[in-house]
């Protein structure tokens, strides 16, 4: 597998938000959106059993498979030497391509309304969906048309732009739309705002 990076902090976003995890960054997406904010192209070639050691060097429970997009290398086999650690294995993905049916968490964070079509999601189990918004697509019709059922934690995570003014403008929306549409929940991404890893 090609690697990334394998670092331990804590999940930024999300319902595992605050949660103490080690994070295994695999390099690569199929995807170009617009707003991504992770350098994921490179990275060095582990094997799994590699990995897993790496993994095993931190305390903490929580693993979170990431990327650029996980679902292109991932493998079952890979979360299998994960659960052999004991570790609570979470992955977050843009669904498009199927996942291990092993893993114990799924994201999916749906980007086919800043990508197009070819970015709709196919997978078919999500525990919670988190919609990157802009202020401009709507959220609810990002995930009813998709193939999941609807999970029962959704979050609206504002867009990173780059842009201060933009930002609060759509940090205000999100808020907003969720007062509108409780069954929302607001993700920040606590790590920008503290300044973590």
């Amino acid at each position: 597998m090609k690697v990334n990076e394998i670092f331990y902090s804590l999940q930024g976003e999300g319902y595992y938000s605050g949660t103490p995890s080690v994070f295994v960054r695999l390099s690569g997406c199929n995807l170009r959106c617009p707003f991504c904010d992770t350098k994921h192209e490179s990275g060095v070639a582990m094997t799994e059993d590699e990995i897993a050691l790496e993994v095993a060097k931190y305390p903490s429970r929580h693993v979170v498979v990431t990327g650029g997009e996980p679902a292109l290398q991932l493998t079952d086999t890979l979360v299998d030497k994960l659960h052999h650690l004991g570790k609570y294995v979470a992955v977050e993905t843009n669904g498009t391509h199927p996942l291990p049916e092993n893993v114990d968490w799924v994201t999916l964070s749906p980007k086919h309304a800043f990508v197009g079509a070819e970015a709709t999601p196919v997978i078919t189990r999500a525990d919670e969906i988190k919609v990157v918004y802009d202020g401009i697509h709507d959220p609810s019709s990002q995930y009813q048309s998709l193939a999941v059922d609807t999970p029962e934690h959704l979050f609206l995570q504002p867009c990173d732009t780059g842009d201060p003014t933009r930002n609060a403008a759509i940090v205000e929306a999100a808020i907003d739309y969720i007062k509108q549409n409780p069954q929302w929940r607001l993700s920040l991404q606590i790590h920008k705002i503290l300044n973590i890893r």
